[in-house]
């Protein structure tokens, strides 16, 4: 390969690097928030010794973040064993939701937020789970 080629070859890999480094160093925002589940099953008297929510009951209702226009999911988040969740996000609007499954009885309402860059959100959700779940969704 002759030098004339070299040089511009090698500059323009370089600038290919240099944006892409750039693009993905682009400050990001953060969504945090707990998720609250609520569940409108009969109380029975064998649930008196059922214990707090568990890293499992948190994990059966995984939580989603779509474009603000729905089209796209952006991440899925699981909160933690006491329910809180965080997750880094590019600046942007979106929506917080549950992931819901095809029989699942389980209602929550869809929450809107804006991540800016270097900014944290705090964003809530509660899910109502159960036979009445459609009775509706208490908010926070």
């Amino acid at each position: 390969m002759s030098t004339s080629l070299k040089y511009p070859i090698a500059a323009s890999i370089f600038f290919v690097l240099v944006g892409t480094a750039l693009i993905s160093a682009a400050p990001q925002g953060f969504l945090e928030g707990r998720l609250k589940i609520i569940s409108r099953r009969p109380v029975e008297l064998a649930d008196e010794n059922t214990g707090p929510m568990t890293a499992r009951d948190y994990a059966d209702y995984p939580l989603i973040i779509l474009t603000r226009d729905e089209t796209k999911q952006i991440a899925r988040i699981t909160a933690d064993k006491d329910g809180n969740y965080r997750v880094a996000l590019p600046p942007g609007d979106y929506i917080l939701d549950v992931q819901r499954g095809e029989s699942a009885q389980l209602r929550a309402k869809p929450q809107p937020f804006t991540v800016i860059a270097n900014e944290t959100v705090h964003v809530d959700m509660t899910i109502v789970t159960g036979s009445s779940a459609e009775a509706g969704t208490p908010q926070e």
